[in-house]
């Protein structure tokens, strides 16, 4: 039986992030569905994917694709149309951060647009791990990987920090916590413990 080498730095955190993305915007269209979920939580997580989703493709657009397409010029046309792709998302997202959580109706309106994310973003992530993985596996160092992961995680908005660390407690390892969290300031480490719980109610509730 042959044995899977394992995956490159790049690649393992590429797909704890989508794997992130694609529960969090599943829990988000399920959530709003329900009566019984508080409106508070709902608005968390509505908040938490705009911001996180627009800081993760900006940080994409902006670093990894130049970076890439340097290393790798064959893979320019790809992240050209993930890129448009990340367009089309970020019309999406901008019709869910428009919803505001005043009356019943208003879970409807953000359960459709909750959908409506989540069925452009799963397809967009099968496309982007087609083309982004390999590229990632065969041209990135873990060394050039870490540099960016710091900057990229470390930039991350302080809104998202609580539900950040609960998704990745949820969906993750212990070592991929780790991997991911190592990446903070000292005293945003000093933070983890209660932040994580924080968001892990918040999570809790969601469910």
């Amino acid at each position: 039986m042959s044995i899977e080498p394992p995956s490159s730095l790049a690649v393992s955190q590429v797909k704890l992030l989508h794997r992130v993305q694609r529960v969090a915007t599943t829990l988000l269209v399920d959530a709003a569905q329900r009566d019984t979920t508080p409106s508070s939580a709902l608005a968390e997580l509505q908040s938490f994917l705009v911001t996180a989703l627009l800081h993760y493709h900006q940080s994409e657009d902006d670093f990894l694709w130049p970076e890439l397409i340097t290393a790798d010029p064959e893979a320019g046309t790809g992240l050209i149309e993930l890129s448009a792709e990340h367009d089309a998302l970020e019309a999406a997202v901008s019709t869910l951060d428009a919803v505001r959580l005043r009356t019943g109706r208003d879970r409807a309106s953000l359960a459709a647009a909750a959908e409506a994310l989540r069925n452009l973003l799963h397809n967009h992530l099968e496309h982007e791990e087609s083309l982004l993985l390999p590229s990632l596996e065969t041209h990135v160092s873990d060394e050039a990987w870490m540099k960016f992961s710091h900057s990229m995680i470390a930039s991350i908005p302080p809104s998202c920090a609580n539900l950040s660390l609960g998704f990745l407690e949820q969906v993750g390892t212990p070592a991929e916590f780790t991997m991911v969290t190592t990446n903070l300031s000292q005293s945003a480490q000093q933070l983890v413990p209660a932040m994580r719980e924080q968001g892990l109610s918040i999570l809790n509730s969601l469910r």
